[in-house]
């Protein structure tokens, strides 16, 4: 099955927060998405809230795990035949409140293998699609978060994880300019979701202190994602940062 004349897009983490609201903006603005997430309830509430006449496919996928990644890139080829756009967007905080001495390997390697290690492989998959399909190319856009400029305490592997995201994208970007294909990031700060319920009743800062923080609307982000989706390819934001206008995060600690 093919989708004529609409653009399609691969969402990661599509279950909730971020995901489900880019997901939806994409939907919303016409765009086939497939819908991908490791529970495939939340991808169907997902695809409920996009509407009867929305266009998303539900495809349940650890993207830790190759075999996943590479079924859900095949669901989407049969399905639609090309590829327009990859957010990737899955990721895990981790251990929250461990220090730094206490983190066991298998936590740290499960953040790492969820949010770089999965970037990549979704990355990897996209880009062979965008480049073999023709006309050739598209669009890849990581969720980076502030956390790849700025650590909270006790958040090493999940600040390290978004730090190399960094590096993924400038190295996509690089790799990808020969056959069309942009790749941006977008860091973001605090938007309100499952992941952020702790801002609103405390969170460790680097002063040792607890403090409640500004959240913003997950839509505002959605937005945000939309428009770097829909430049043409000529075009590129490489970085975005969107959050909370009051967070302490600009001379934070």
């Amino acid at each position: 099955m093919n989708a004529p004349g609409k653009k399609i897009a691969v969402v990661t983490g599509a279950g909730s927060g971020i995901g489900r609201s880019v997901a939806l903006a994409l939907a919303g603005a016409g765009w086939a998405v497939a819908a991908a997430g490791r529970r495939a309830a939340p991808l169907e509430e997902t695809a409920r809230a996009a509407g009867p006449g929305a266009d998303v496919l539900c495809v349940p996928a650890d993207v830790s795990r190759p075999q996943d990644v590479a079924a859900l890139f095949a669901a989407v080829r049969e399905r639609y035949g090309r590829l327009d756009l990859l957010f990737n967007n899955a990721g895990t905080f981790g251990p929250g409140g461990v220090p730094l001495e206490d983190i066991a390997y298998e936590d740290w390697r499960r953040v790492v293998d969820v949010n770089l290690t999965g970037s990549f492989l979704c990355a990897q998959a996209a880009f062979r699609q965008m480049k073999e399909q023709d006309p050739q190319g598209g669009r890849i856009i990581n969720n980076g978060s502030v956390s790849a400029h700025a650590p909270r305490p006790h958040s090493v592997a999940y600040t390290a994880t978004k730090h190399a995201m960094t590096g993924l994208t400038k190295s996509l970007s690089l790799d990808g300019r020969p056959y069309r294909i942009a790749c941006g990031q977008i860091d973001i700060g605090n938007a309100a979701t499952e992941m952020t319920e702790r801002m609103q009743t405390g969170i460790l800062q680097a002063n040792g202190q607890l403090a409640v923080e500004p959240v913003m609307d997950a839509a505002d982000v959605a937005r945000t994602v939309l428009h770097m989706a829909e430049l043409p390819l000529e075009a590129n934001v490489q970085f975005a940062t969107v959050m909370a206008t009051a967070m302490p995060y600009i001379g934070r600690g």
